[in-house]
């Protein structure tokens, strides 16, 4: 695991102290509904620049290695 990792298990634990924030906040069901769909935004952004990351250190390596 390189370093990437390191801040990405950094972003989910803020979004999830901040989505576990919001439910204990809440006072309605549309407001919990409402915290559910804004971690899953973030959590999913998060996911896809994680991989972007990881497919981009996939891409170097991979540029440095002989064709066979």
């Amino acid at each position: 695991m390189g370093s990437s990792s390191g801040s990405y298990l950094r972003g989910v634990a803020g979004i999830h102290r901040k989505y576990q924030a919001a439910l204990k906040r809440a006072k309605s069901r549309q407001q919990v509904l409402n915290a559910y769909w804004k971690h899953k935004k973030e959590s999913e952004r998060l996911l896809a620049k994680h991989l972007r990351d990881e497919m981009g250190e996939v891409k170097r390596i991979k540029g440095k290695m002989e064709y066979r």
